[in-house]
């Protein structure tokens, strides 16, 4: 759990001083069926290159970061979950833009990461699938973006 937590904690980390001058960047949670879904999206230019490039993450002024974990909301303390995790983002216009995420895995930590584009200053919701077993249901958020 400490893994996972310091994995999250890096990654809400770099987001939160690459805007903490203009900017509150926060990460959310939701409680879904047996789990605990946190998820936070921000513009990719938060992210250092090197971390980039560790997690083979594009950076763009118009390219958004998705990072989503799921822990098991009635064992605290339990590592992270192992899920399928799909879905797509939905501009203003309802056009779609499928997400491919790719999982990452540092110990006890367990989280997934996609990125889709967006036009400045547009909204954007969001509609992820989860998965494990017969166990499915779905994240759903919107999120504000604008080119740095």
């Amino acid at each position: 759990m400490k893994k996972f937590l310091l994995g999250c904690a890096y990654l809400l980390l770099v987001t939160w001083a690459t805007f903490t001058a203009t900017t509150v960047a926060a990460e959310q949670s939701q409680r879904l069926g047996p789990w605990e879904v946190h998820y936070n999206a921000f513009n990719s230019t938060a992210l250092r290159p090197e971390m980039a490039r560790q997690y083979n993450l594009e950076r763009g002024e118009t390219i958004a970061t998705l990072n989503i974990a799921v822990l098991a909301a009635e064992k605290p303390g339990k590592p992270a979950q192992r899920v399928t995790v799909a879905g797509y983002a939905m501009n203003p216009l309802s056009m779609q833009q499928k997400l491919e995420f790719n999982e990452v895995i540092e110990g006890d930590a367990v989280y997934y990461l996609a990125q889709t584009s967006f036009t400045n200053l547009e909204t954007l919701r969001f509609f992820i699938t989860i998965k494990q077993g017969n166990e499915v249901q779905e994240l759903r958020f919107s999120k504000e973006f604008w080119r740095n």
